[in-house]
């Protein structure tokens, strides 16, 4: 198996890969803790996320130092011409020691996710600063006229902004109760005027009936002399 994954030279003396073995928690950190294997000076790292098949938040609650734990090594890498071993705890079953990853089907996914990882961290962001200038032809802030896209002759004006347009219906919302006051004024003033051409009205009518009475009672006085006299 190991040789399939073509390992590099200067890890002899080494555990074979995703061989089981059991040895002893050295020390625990924030990230994992450190074991030591029988017959080997260099320890290995359980990483946290190694420990269990659950989420480890703190290594101290899984493991304590002087520990006997079963792992399973998942990695062996040099970087900077050092050696690292990477274990993995829940790969085996600590109460009998064994595989549960035969197939070392989630470890190569952790070697993956870790390589990954790593060609992620290595790639640099570079940023780039803006430049101070005003370009001559398009008066933009930023670039050189000779770095600038636009075409010669073309000028482009800022389109207005909504804001700008409902401040006449701002306005006109607020011109709406004034109208609506002169309205109630004007609806007032003509009753006014109708209730007054009624009362004159009615006071003419009542005038002419009043003359029509005393006419037709003079006429009733006349008629009646006129028949005294006649006897």
């Amino acid at each position: 198996m190991a040789d399939d994954h073509r390992e590099p030279a200067g890890l002899d003396g080494l555990p074979e890969l995703y061989s089981i073995l059991r040895g002893e928690v050295a020390s625990v950190t924030e990230y994992g803790a450190f074991v030591k294997i029988p017959g080997y000076r260099k320890q290995g790292l359980v990483h946290k996320s190694e420990m269990s098949a659950s989420r480890v938040d703190n290594p101290a609650e899984i493991v304590d130092v002087g520990e006997q734990v079963w792992i399973k090594v998942i990695g062996r890498e040099i970087h900077d011409d050092k050696v690292k071993l990477s274990f993995s705890m829940k790969a085996v079953n600590q109460g009998t020691g064994r595989d549960l990853d035969p197939n070392n089907v989630m470890a190569e996914q952790d070697a993956r996710r870790r390589r990954r990882f790593q060609d992620n961290t290595s790639q640099r962001i570079t940023l780039e600063a803006v430049l101070n200038t005003t370009c001559k032809k398009c008066g933009c802030t930023g670039h050189f006229a000779k770095d600038c896209f636009s075409q010669p002759g073309l000028q482009y004006s800022l389109v207005p902004e909504e804001e700008e347009e409902e401040e006449p219906a701002s306005q006109s919302t607020q011109l709406e109760p004034q109208k609506r006051k002169k309205e109630k004024k004007a609806k007032k003033e003509k009753k006014k005027k109708d209730r007054k051409r009624e009362n004159s009205s009615d006071s003419s009518d009542n005038a002419k009936r009043a003359r029509h009475s005393h006419t037709h009672s003079e006429k009733k006085k006349k008629h009646k002399k006129h028949k005294h006299k006649h006897k």
